[in-house]
């Protein structure tokens, strides 16, 4: 079955990552995207340095190793720039110049956040929601003013990708539109988390978590819903792709109606969890 490659003519056996493995969507990825593609590099180097430092560093901070947050917004960020500089391939060359302002603005926000991560972990205090002092309070807020303009290109981009036809199957397209929509709603719990200045409802931030993940195991954690509704940007394009891949019989029109009963899905469980943790309620609660 032959697939598309977005934005291009090149045809590819499949998409968007091919048999030809990981070396070939990334080559590609840096032609589609070079400043994005960048980004994602950049933040994998500033992984590795965060592993490294882990190593050497065993200052806590909410009873975490203060360079696990680098780490996990490091790689965060890794998936987040290549996801969106494929996905941006697919508006026409009629959006390009946009396409261009969207990535450097992206590339430019998710760099001041790091920076703002690195440099409190390194201090040995929280980046997000702390403002115990004027200059912790005035780094968050710089972190706050970029979150807006990444929010805001987002916002943009879902503009564009409503009013441009997309390159590739109807079910894809939609996965696109979709997901950036749900990215925003995740994005929204994440302003009730800087209005609520933390994290956690019901508690203090710190504590009891999920292993890997740090969610509260004692109380509402918003950080679940806001996971959920960021990763929506990977989840529902590939769900969108694959619904191509899997099932071909079905017509273009079958393919959008099995994406967006999906869409549903994963917008139920994102006002799910949403609305547990505002409860005060664990996802899962140890004792």
């Amino acid at each position: 079955m032959k697939t598309f490659l977005p934005s291009s003519s090149i045809s590819l056996s499949a998409a968007p990552v091919n048999e030809s493995g990981v070396g070939e969507f990334l080559r590609e990825l840096h032609r589609l995207n070079p400043v994005l593609s960048a980004a994602g590099w950049a933040h994998v180097a500033l992984a590795a340095l965060a592993v490294l430092l882990l190593a050497l560093d065993h200052r806590t901070v909410t009873e975490l190793n203060v360079w696990i947050k680098p780490l996990k917004f490091a790689l965060s960020i890794v998936v987040y720039a290549w996801t969106l500089g494929w996905l941006l391939a697919a508006l026409p060359a009629a959006a390009q110049g946009a396409v261009r302002l969207i990535s450097w603005g992206v590339a430019l926000s998710m760099g001041a956040e790091i920076v703002v991560i690195f440099l409190q972990a390194a201090r040995g205090t929280t980046s997000h929601y702390n403002v115990s002092s004027a200059l912790d309070g005035a780094l968050f807020g710089i972190m706050g003013l970029f979150i807006f303009l990444n929010t805001a290109l987002l916002i943009w981009t879902l503009v564009l990708a409503s009013r441009y036809e997309l390159a590739g199957p109807a079910a894809y397209a939609w996965g696109i539109r979709l997901g950036l929509l749900l990215f925003l709603v995740g994005s929204a719990v994440g302003g009730v988390m800087i209005r609520h200045l933390g994290h956690t409802i019901g508690a203090a931030d710190g504590g009891p978590g999920l292993p890997g993940l740090g969610w509260s195991t004692r109380a509402g954690d918003l950080r679940a819903a806001h996971f959920l509704g960021l990763h929506a940007l990977q989840a529902l394009p590939l769900a969108g792709w694959l619904l191509t891949r899997w099932l071909p019989a079905w017509s273009g029109r079958g393919q959008v109606f099995g994406l967006l009963a999906f869409a549903l899905l994963y917008a139920g469980a994102v006002a799910w969890l949403y609305g547990h943790a505002m409860q005060g309620l664990p996802l899962w609660r140890v004792r």
